[in-house]
C-alpha cells in the first residue's frame, strides 16, 4: 500500500472515531451520513430506502464485509430483500431455516436492539447457524433491529452486518449501525411501503439476475484461467472485496466487456 493510501485509511480511521464519540468536524463519515440523509428523503419505495441503507452501511460500519436487511411479514415469515452480496442472503437464509441467529433475535417483535458475536463458530447461542458461518470465513456478526415501518401490520426487520476478522464489531460499530437502522427506520415509515409479495417478487428477480451473470463471469475466468468453478467464484469474490463493488456488479461488467478486456 502507498504512503497516500496509508494516510487516507488512517484520516478514515480517526474520522470514524471521532463520529462516533460525537465530534462535530466534518469529515469523510460525516459526509457520507449527510449524502445518505439526502438520499433517503428522494426515496419513493422502500426497495429504495433498503438499497442506499446496505450500500452506506457496507462503506462506514467499520470492519463490515458483508450488509444485508432481513424483514419480518406480519405472519412472522423472514426474507431479506437487499444485501450487498449474495453470500449475506445465504447466511441470511441458514438463520431462517433453522430458527436461530442475529437477524431472527434482532426481527422479532419486542426483540432486543441488537445482537452480535465475536467468534461464530463457539458461539453457544447458535450452534447450528455460528459454524456454517465460519464455514463461510466469517468470525463475527452484529444485528441492529428495524422499527417497525407498517405500524398497523407490524413489519420489523435488521440490520446485519458480517465481518470476517473478530473483534471489528465493537462499540463504535454497533453506535453506527444503530445511526443507519435509526435512518433506516425513519425513512421507511415516510415512504410509501410496497406490498411483502412485492418486495419478494423483486428480491427473486434480482436473485436470478444475480446467479445468471455470476455464472456468465464464472464460465469466462474458467476458461481463461483453466480454473474450476469453485476457484473461479473466489477470485470474483475476492476481487469484489477488494474493489469494494458488489459481487453482481464485478460479474456483469467481466461478462459484458470480457471482449474489451481480450482486445487490451
Amino acid at each position: 500500500m502507498t504512503d497516500a493510501a496509508d494516510r487516507g485509511e488512517q484520516d478514515w480511521a480517526a474520522e470514524r472515531a471521532e463520529f462516533a464519540a460525537g465530534g462535530d468536524r466534518g469529515g469523510p463519515l460525516a459526509e457520507q451520513f449527510a449524502a445518505l440523509t439526502a438520499r433517503l428523503l428522494d426515496a419513493t419505495t422502500v426497495a429504495d430506502v433498503l438499497e442506499q441503507v446496505v450500500v452506506a452501511a457496507r462503506r462506514v460500519v467499520p470492519g463490515a464485509d458483508l450488509v444485508s436487511v432481513t424483514l419480518r411479514s406480519p405472519e412472522g415469515r423472514f426474507f431479506t430483500p437487499v444485501e450487498t452480496d449474495p453470500v449475506a442472503a445465504e447466511l441470511d437464509q441458514v438463520q431462517y431455516d433453522t430458527g436461530e441467529g442475529p437477524c431472527v433475535d434482532a426481527s422479532r417483535e419486542n426483540g432486543p436492539g441488537h445482537v452480535g458475536s465475536d467468534d461464530l463458530a463457539a458461539e453457544p447461542a447458535w450452534p447450528r447457524f455460528g459454524p456454517r458461518a465460519a464455514e463461510h470465513g466469517f468470525a463475527a456478526v452484529l444485528s441492529t433491529a428495524l422499527q417497525p415501518f407498517d405500524r398497523p401490520a407490524r413489519q420489523g426487520g435488521a440490520l446485519n452486518v458480517y465481518a470476517r476478522r473478530s473483534a471489528v464489531l465493537d462499540e463504535q460499530a454497533r453506535d453506527t449501525g444503530l445511526l443507519l437502522a435509526t435512518h433506516a427506520s425513519l425513512a421507511l415509515a415516510g415512504v410509501s411501503a410496497v406490498t411483502q409479495a412485492e418486495l419478494q417478487a423483486e428480491h427473486l428477480r434480482r436473485a436470478i439476475d444475480s446467479r445468471d451473470v455470476i455464472g456468465q463471469a464464472k464460465g469466462i475466468l474458467m476458461q481463461r484461467r483453466g480454473i474450476g468453478a469453485d476457484e473461479a467464484f473466489d477470485l470474483l469474490r475476492r476481487t469484489s472485496q477488494q474493489l469494494n463493488v458488489k459481487l453482481a456488479e464485478l460479474a456483469h461488467t467481466l461478462a459484458g466487456r470480457h471482449t474489451e478486456l481480450d482486445r487490451s
